[in-house]
């Protein structure tokens, strides 16, 4: 398989990474607008199968040249992105898959549905941690039950050793973690989908030792499009970020006073948004080298034909590779992605534009993560 993976970032790097690792891999292609400061973990392979790929994904002619010689396309790069690329896919005749994060543009893409089916290629967007990882096990977990009264879903990229004020580090864009901070999350409640805040309804969550409890709030995407379709089928359905105790307090605040607002105000004579100004100022202050954690937690309770109740938990707790210097964000979401990539290329998903929770095979994606040291663990009661 020849593979094309859009973006050469953190989540682009790793997944490029996993991809090398397969001998079914005979080529990937890392394209970026610039390439020329790939991560140690990648250099090995420079000149042999990985091919590092100057592209502007705005240049679609360039893009649709690239895609025609490869079989499976992930994208790595901003969601806003991923709408036109996922047509360009199309077009080619190549699968497609992306990190996604926004649901409005996978309504947009799901309308290639026919489209892609007639070219015999699938498109599935949200195949990162959360959505994609967390969709993928909620489903798994749904798909038990005749009945299922709620879904409770919490993920969190944490620092291994948080430090003040916000006990935290940047796992990937702060400007995606401001975006969640900032925009109302779909829930389904009483079977109705309906939006609640972001950063509301705390509550705490317990981890084993040494993580202990954590802080879990609303934010928005995680859910992705699984709230559309479960609503008036499942009463409760739920979506919750994970941090260290605290964090959602000073966050909320910093919220409430405006300096996350997106609108430009003028200081001493210069149209400014406070947005920009907050990014420009937090991010060298919780941009770190430090390794970081991923934990996670999808609970489904439900009925059985009978009528007896049960509960079905999956759990994570994934930590930086020390080994290869790869964060813990970047294997589970970067390899999320290849293990798509590599099920689309190998036949195992069908034609057209699905979501993870609708395409991907629960058990296989969990074993495939597990081959790659990403355990999660599944209880029962």
């Amino acid at each position: 398989m020849r593979m094309l993976v859009l973006g050469a970032g953190l989540q682009g790097s790793a997944c490029a990474f996993d991809l090398l690792q397969n001998p079914d891999v005979a080529e990937v292609r890392l394209a970026d607008l610039h390439i020329d400061a790939l991560p140690s973990f990648l250099t090995p392979y420079v000149g042999d199968r990985l091919v590092p790929t100057v592209l502007d994904v705005r240049d679609h002619a360039g893009v649709l040249a690239h895609m025609r010689d490869c079989q499976v396309v992930m994208s790595a790069i901003p969601y806003y992105f991923n709408e036109a690329l996922a047509g360009l896919a199309v077009e080619a005749g190549a699968h497609f898959c992306d990190l996604g994060g926004n649901t409005e543009i996978v309504f947009n893409q799901k309308k290639l549905h026919e489209a892609a089916k007639a070219k015999g290629v699938s498109i599935i967007p949200d195949c990162g941690v959360a959505p994609g990882m967390v969709n993928i096990l909620a489903q798994y977990g749904i798909s038990q039950f005749d009945a299922v009264d709620e879904v409770k879903i919490f993920v969190g990229g944490l620092p291994q050793f948080p430090e003040p004020p916000l006990n935290y580090q940047i796992v990937y864009s702060l400007e995606g973690v401001l975006d969640y901070y900032t925009t109302l999350s779909w829930v389904v409640r009483d079977g109705k989908r309906t939006q609640v805040k972001a950063l509301s309804e705390l509550e705490m969550v317990p981890f084993p030792a040494p993580l202990g409890s954590l802080e879990a709030f609303h934010t928005a995407g995680g859910l992705s499009t699984m709230a559309f379709r479960y609503e008036g089928k499942i009463p409760t359905m739920e979506y919750k970020t994970l941090r260290y105790p605290g964090h959602a307090a000073i966050m909320e605040a910093i919220r409430d006073l405006g300096l996350l607002q997106l609108e430009p105000v003028e200081v001493k004579g210069v149209s400014v948004s406070p947005r920009d100004v907050a990014v420009a100022v937090m991010e060298p202050r919780l941009t770190s080298a430090k390794p970081d954690m991923v934990a996670l937690r999808v609970t489904v309770r439900g009925r059985d034909a009978g009528g007896v109740a049960g509960t079905r938990s999956w759990q994570l707790v994934d930590r930086f590779d020390e080994q290869r210097g790869i964060s813990a964000m970047m294997r589970c979401t970067g390899y999320s992605l290849a293990i798509t990539g590599l099920f689309q290329g190998r036949g195992r998903i069908a034609a057209g534009v699905l979501t993870p929770d609708e395409s991907m095979p629960a058990e296989a994606y969990i074993a495939e993560l597990a081959a790659r040291g990403v355990v999660i663990e599944a209880s029962r009661t």
